[in-house]
């Protein structure tokens, strides 16, 4: 075990094919936790990446969960999880950002900041995570990392420090020169293996220098001591560089950035230096909160070992050994066989095993101190459950997840179908919570609703599988929201006559549209309605939220107003004012004029330069709005908004428009209201 400001807990993330599985193979070959290594689209079950473990991701060549895996470089233990790029497991990424200290985006060399990186550098923001970027794929026709560089400031609004010049690029490129040492790496043997250092050559020295004065000029803005050493003309040692990096790393002034081709072999290796030099250890990230739940205040809680004991559950997954729980050990010391509080179940556990995550396997541990990444094996939880010491009360914050846009329904071929497919969604729900599964109330058919058709899909082949379900699979059918477009009051009174006593409740208020999901606002004046009864009202709005009147869509966009009412001392309860709130809502919620939201997707298609027309005239006949294109060598990039209710068989479509050249990827972007002339072809 490794002293804690040794630890590196970092993820990998990136546009889909932008390389970061490959790179992760390269890792962990160069650290030497594997001694062979696979590539990623091989096509077979039995071998491929260390990290795509599942045969599912081995077969299609994508990542589709997050791995966690140990390893070590130099003095560092680096604990490493591997994300998906594809967005429709968007959550295997919000999940492991939540509980790391540091990160490595990867943008492709000749793609550069792709919709996916945008998405992903927006959730590092989103959890104040330090990161440097790896410019991956300077072997490929197109490379050029200087415009790729240019477009991380644009697009994600960050200040890039290239730390690196390329020696060569596409066909020619060979290795990076080191702007802070002043060498240049070469990377020989069958596999990379060997790092040569090397003077930089003549032809390339006035390049390197200019490169290095300007990485200069920008981090001594941070630096009084390099601005003195660069006035008088003296040198710049390493060290003070390194400093001055990690300190604005760490305080999010700019981003170190490095160059290299992981599938050439070439730069790996100074990104696993970068990795110690500029990310945080858990003692060096932004103090972790939370809150007590005893008395509401808020709690640092600092990486001490002899601290009680606080972690995040942030992952569960299930199989023969029993559920497992990625857990994220924010404070104190942890045994094999010690007992942890639920802050949100209000019950204790026992942890039965404690193991070392690596990939699809496991390391059996006894004990295990915090800032470290670990699995607890046979504990039931849920994924953003708080686990602290008996005695303590805390919750940690959770993470945000994302609604699912698209739903299918599935019906069980048999009776003994029926019984495995339960067990198959009750643990894929447990453990995706992204996935969503309901019942329709008039066909009685399951809904399984996720984030896009690959999401969907991925699951369906598990369940058969894992479990051996068969299911009829209806159409993909998009997840529509109801919202309102004028404000309506509400004056309503509940009452029942019942044996013994009656039922009585009154509520005055109204709707109004939001930009927010929901607000609910008490301007109830003192003695209308008890204040122990409020909440009931709202979780009577909250009920209302679910079904929407239109088409049975849940709604969003709205704030509800609650001014006032009356009760009855022996005839009013909470449940009847949760009653009473919830027909008022559908009373004004039809007065409100309601209206279907679709929901919208951000598009980027890459093609080669010649079918660009024809793409954007069937995007067109799609309902896209079109946004805008860029033209880089021989392709284009075009970026649109386009509804999902058109995006279905998209992917055979642009085959054939562009034989076959051309790629896509989409993210959900927003709701926009959907034209009046499709709502009656809505079900």
């Amino acid at each position: 075990m490794n002293s804690l400001n040794q630890i590196r807990n970092i993820g990998i993330s990136a546009h889909i094919d932008a390389g970061k599985t490959t790179l992760s193979e390269r890792i962990l070959y160069y650290t030497k936790k594997i001694h062979k290594m696979h590539e990623v689209h091989s096509g077979d079950s039995e071998s491929g990446a260390t990290m795509d473990y599942m045969e599912l991701e081995r077969e299609k060549g994508i990542t589709i969960t997050s791995a966690v895996i140990t390893c070590f470089w130099k003095n560092y233990q680096i604990n490493l999880i591997d994300t998906p790029g594809h967005v429709d497991f968007t959550i295997e990424v919000e999940r492991s950002l939540r509980v790391l200290d540091g990160a490595v985006l990867v943008l492709c060399g000749v793609g550069g900041v792709q919709s996916q990186s945008i998405t992903v550098d927006r959730q590092m923001r989103r959890y104040r995570i330090p990161r440097i970027i790896f410019i991956n794929k300077l072997d490929r026709v197109g490379a050029n990392p200087f415009r790729v560089v240019a477009a991380i400031q644009e697009k994600l609004g960050v200040t890039p420090v290239v730390v690196q010049y390329p020696i060569g690029l596409e066909a020619q490129f060979a290795g990076v020169i080191d702007l802070i040492e002043m060498t240049a790496s070469y990377f020989e043997g069958e596999h990379g293996e060997d790092w040569i250092q090397r003077p930089i050559s003549a032809e390339l020295l006035a390049e390197a220098q200019a490169a290095r004065d300007k990485l200069l000029d920008q981090i001594s803005l941070r630096s009084e001591a390099i601005t003195a050493k660069l006035l008088n003309g003296e040198d710049v040692p390493s060290n003070l560089i390194w400093e001055t990096l990690r300190a604005g790393t760490l305080a999010h002034e700019f981003i170190p950035v490095l160059m290299g081709s992981a599938f050439k072999n070439k730069g790996v290796h100074n990104l696993l230096d970068a990795i110690g030099l500029y990310l945080p250890s858990p003692a060096e990230r932004e103090l972790v909160t939370a809150i007590d739940g005893t008395t509401g205040i808020r709690v640092p809680i600092a990486p001490d070992p002899t601290q009680p004991v606080v972690g995040l559950g942030f992952k569960l997954t299930e199989d023969e050994y029993g559920p497992l729980t990625y857990t994220r050990l924010y404070s104190g010391t942890l045994k094999q066989g010690d007992r942890l509080y639920n802050s949100r179940t209000q019950r204790t556990v026992r942890v039965g095993r404690l193991v070392r995550l690596e990939a699809g396997r496991r390391q059996e541990l006894s004990t295990i101190a915090a800032g470290e990444i670990v699995g607890l094996v046979g504990i039931e939880c849920a994924a953003g459950d708080t686990l602290c010491s008996p005695g303590t009360n805390l919750f940690l914050e959770g993470m945000e997840v994302p609604e699912p846009v698209m739903t299918i329904a599935i019906t069980p071929k048999s009776k003994a179908d029926s019984d495995r497919l339960s067990k198959a969604l009750q643990r894929f729900v447990k453990e995706d919570p992204t996935l969503h599964v309901s019942t329709d109330p008039e066909s009685h058919k399951i809904l399984l609703s996720g984030m896009g058709e690959l999401h969907l899909e991925i699951y369906l082949e598990r369940m058969k599988r894992e479990y051996h379900a068969e299911a009829y699979i209806g159409k993909p059918a998009v997840a529509f929201r109801e919202t309102i477009t004028r404000s309506a009051d509400f004056d309503y009174t509940f009452k029942r006559q019942a044996p013994g006593h009656g039922q009585f409740a009154h509520v005055i208020g109204r709707l109004e549209p939001c930009d927010q999901p929901f607000i609910f606002e008490n301007r109830v004046t003192e003695g209308a309605i008890p204040p122990s009864w409020i909440p009931a009202c709202e979780q009577g709005f909250r009920d209302g939220l679910k079904t929407g009147w239109l088409k049975g869509y849940p709604v969003i966009g709205l704030k509800v107003i609650l001014e006032g009412g009356s009760f009855h001392p022996t005839e009013s309860s909470d449940i009847v004012f949760r009653i009473a709130a919830r027909q008022a809502f559908e009373d004004a919620f039809r007065q409100a004029n309601p209206i279907l939201l679709e929901p919208m997707m951000k598009l980027e298609v890459e093609t080669p330069s010649e079918f660009v027309g024809r793409i954007q005239n069937k995007l067109l006949a799609r309902r896209a709005l079109l946004l805008g294109s860029e033209t880089r060598n021989q392709d284009t990039i075009i970026w649109a908004e386009v509804p999902l209710l058109e995006m279905f068989s998209y992917a055979s479509e642009l085959r054939s428009l562009s034989q076959g050249m051309a790629t896509f990827s989409m993210e959900f972007a927003e709701y926009w209201p959907l034209p009046k002339e499709l709502t009656d072809q809505v079900r």
